[in-house]
């Protein structure tokens, strides 16, 4: 659903929690910015959304559930078809995905599994525009990290995510 700014401000409380939790399954960040409502201008939900977001990623368990909307993609079968399947995806997004290599995908998927392992949660990256190799090679460097770390990393990389599917709902991407 792509709505306009005016349409969105005027969503009952419901719908609009509904809405922003297909950005961002955190339901802390979700109430909190439906009860920000009426914006002005997409830069003001933005702003508030990221002032909530600071907020809201200080207790782990918001963290947590805002992973947990991502899928994982731990193994090959899923990476090939993510960065070879290119019909639906823009063209921003298909930046070197027809040249992922199998053991480039091997890789990331070991990767991502180790990653699992070590720290509880998820691989979180604003992939969009990132080729295979290069998502490898962010997860190689993020892996040697400790927990607190890689929560803020992840917390950061979730905000980048929420900020674009934000303006995809706002018909503003």
């Amino acid at each position: 659903m792509s709505l306009t700014l005016a349409q969105f401000n005027d969503l009952s409380q419901e719908v609009a929690i509904a809405q922003l939790l297909t950005c961002c399954t955190s339901k802390s960040w979700a109430y909190k910015l439906a009860d920000a409502r009426p914006f002005v201008d997409v830069d003001a939900l933005l702003t508030s959304s990221d002032a909530i977001w600071n907020k809201v990623q200080n207790d782990e368990a918001n963290l947590l559930e805002a992973f947990d909307g991502h899928p994982q993609i731990g193994n090959v079968a899923s990476l090939k078809e993510k960065y070879r399947n290119t019909q639906s995806s823009a063209a921003h997004e298909q930046s070197g995905a027809n040249d992922a290599a199998d053991e480039v995908l091997e890789a990331l998927a070991k990767g991502n599994r180790d990653y699992l392992d070590k720290f509880g949660f998820i691989f979180i990256v604003f992939a969009t525009g990132k080729s295979a190799q290069q998502m490898l090679d962010l997860l190689l460097a993020r892996l040697p990290n400790d927990r607190a770390t890689e929560l803020a990393n992840a917390a950061a990389e979730q905000n980048k995510i929420t900020r674009l599917r934000l303006n995809k709902l706002l018909d503003n991407a």
